[in-house]
């Protein structure tokens, strides 16, 4: 019988991380960067890039929350969303509670797909909005999209300024981003 993974030594853990090295693949440790194939060194470890965004959307629009990820990394943000963090064998839903928990910016992606549907999504800005209270007030930490032309419900639209993805997607991720490295730069200025 395999040995469970929370019983790995550290020896266990090293020779799987040589591994995944060696097969071209990049190790990532959650929050705090990954190992990545060097061709010099054999490897090198990338520290996370910048603030943790939590992307939460339903799976109908896995294509457009891809794009965002990968907007979001581009400008020097560490995205997070499930399809591309979540491992094999891991517990989900606490996986999804501890990043949205530890996110600085939690982005529900609101379109048609969504709104009406039952599920992970709505569970999600449910948590988001629990962990929002904790947060000082004057802080943004919930940032709402729409992918389309759908309805805001009630209960974010009452408190909480949206933006729009559609028909302009580059001017939506330049609003966004302006916010996130506003906020980014307040709170560094507070420290």
């Amino acid at each position: 019988m395999p040995t469970p993974k929370s019983e790995w030594t550290s020896e266990q853990l090293g020779v799987l991380v040589k591994e995944c090295l060696e097969e071209g693949k990049a190790v990532e440790i959650d929050g705090l960067g990954a190992f990545v194939p060097d061709p010099m060194r054999g490897f090198r470890f990338a520290r996370s890039s910048g603030p943790l965004v939590f992307l939460a959307y339903v799976a109908e629009d896995a294509s457009l929350a891809e794009r965002l990820f990968d907007g979001l990394a581009e400008a020097g943000f560490s995205p997070w969303m499930d399809k591309r963090k979540l491992l094999p064998g891991q517990n989900w839903p606490r996986a999804i509670e501890n990043a949205i928990e530890s996110a600085d910016f939690f982005v529900p992606c609101f379109s048609q797909n969504s709104v009406s549907k039952k599920g992970g999504f709505q569970a999600e800005i449910r948590y988001a909005l629990d962990c929002a209270r904790l947060v000082p007030l004057d802080d943004v930490f919930i940032i709402p999209v729409r992918l389309d032309a759908c309805r805001i419900p009630h209960c974010i639209q009452r408190e909480i300024q949206y933006t729009d993805f559609f028909p302009d997607w580059s001017r939506g991720l330049r609003r966004i981003l302006r916010i996130m490295n506003h906020q980014v730069a307040r709170r560094a200025a507070r420290c």
